[in-house]
């Protein structure tokens, strides 16, 4: 294939495939707007990552600040995507909460970019996210798969009755973030044992056990 064929496969596709460039976009957005901040970021450094033009991504997503703001959300509904096929349904609430736990904790070790996300928005008092009405549902999914944990607890007799699916959330997502967010200064301060492969499975089961105490009768 010529190098003039080549370059009109890639138009076409480019043209005929507009949500695969929209995602390549918000990939390569995330990862800059993780690095850099919303305010460090550059739509050409975003653009040169994926071969692109500023131009095409303006075309998508209009100015830097709405790409910002399609990350969140794609960012967001990607966790609550990954929450929803767990089908904790069908298991016994403590172990449907157990495992929502071990997800939490790994999906927040494994995804930093989404910790920075979080901490950068949060710098910004969260004014980005208040023009997103989607994540409004999205988030609200979060919730709803606690409160049928905890219904089917406490109809079970495991869990008391004084338990709420707000408050466990923010639990889990408290202990799983600050293991992410803090990690630098943490290590500073007091060393990196805690960041081991080994320490972190123990802190992982420690976590779980936590949150569990906090519910269970």
């Amino acid at each position: 294939m010529s190098e003039t064929e080549k370059s009109s496969k890639k138009t076409r596709t480019w043209k005929q495939d507009p949500e695969a460039v929209k995602a390549d976009i918000l990939k390569a957005a995330r990862a800059e707007f993780a690095e850099h901040g919303l305010s460090g970021a550059r739509v050409q450094d975003i653009a040169d990552r994926i071969k692109t033009s500023k131009r095409m991504i303006f075309y998508y997503f209009q100015d830097k600040e709405r790409l910002y703001e399609a990350v969140l959300e794609e960012a967001y509904r990607s966790v609550r995507k990954a929450e929803a096929a767990l089908n904790l349904d069908g298991l016994p609430p403590d172990q449907a909460l157990a495992r929502l736990v071990e997800f939490t904790f790994d999906h927040h070790r494994s995804n930093t970019d989404f910790i920075r996300l979080v901490m950068i928005e949060n710098i910004h008092a969260g004014r980005h996210m208040n023009n997103i009405a989607s994540l409004i549902d999205t988030n609200t999914s979060a919730i709803q798969q606690i409160e049928r944990i905890c219904v089917a607890g406490k109809k079970a007799g495991l869990f008391r009755d004084d338990v709420t699916p707000l408050v466990i959330h923010w639990q889990i997502s408290a202990m799983s973030f600050f293991n992410v967010s803090n990690r630098d200064t943490f290590s500073i301060n007091f060393g990196t044992d805690l960041f081991s492969e080994t320490a972190q499975t123990d802190l992982r089961k420690k976590v779980v056990e936590s949150i569990l105490a906090s519910v269970m009768r």
